[in-house]
């Protein structure tokens, strides 16, 4: 298989070229479709679980998790007034800022892009 753009030789079946990277035409001679992955942006992700916990999660397509944190969240606000959530509600908080930020930084990674 070659390609259209520079005219490197490639192995059949290759989806983009190894020497320009650009896509490869499909059996059929039609170029082939290529499915990107949506990138998240890192510092979304942790702004959004900065306004309301779990909200970057769901944002990084983790909605059960997000659901989860956000109602774990809410049990231990409720539990400040009984001490224990002054510990709690601030590490979730944290947490969730945090989880969502590598997250998306994982996603794109994954997705091929730093």
């Amino acid at each position: 298989m070659f390609c259209s753009i520079c005219g490197a030789e490639g192995p059949d079946g290759a989806v983009f070229c190894r020497k320009c990277g650009s896509p490869l035409a499909g059996p059929t001679g039609a170029p082939r479709v290529v499915v990107v992955a949506e990138l998240k942006s890192p510092g979304l992700a942790a702004v959004l679980s900065f306004l309301w916990c779990g909200l970057g999660q769901i944002y990084n397509g983790q909605i059960g998790k997000g659901i989860v944190v956000m109602v774990v969240y809410a049990i231990s606000a409720f539990m400040i007034h009984l001490l224990i959530g002054l510990l709690t509600t601030p590490v979730l908080w944290i947490w969730g800022m945090v989880d969502a930020y590598r997250t998306a930084e994982r996603i794109n990674r994954t997705a091929g892009v730093g």
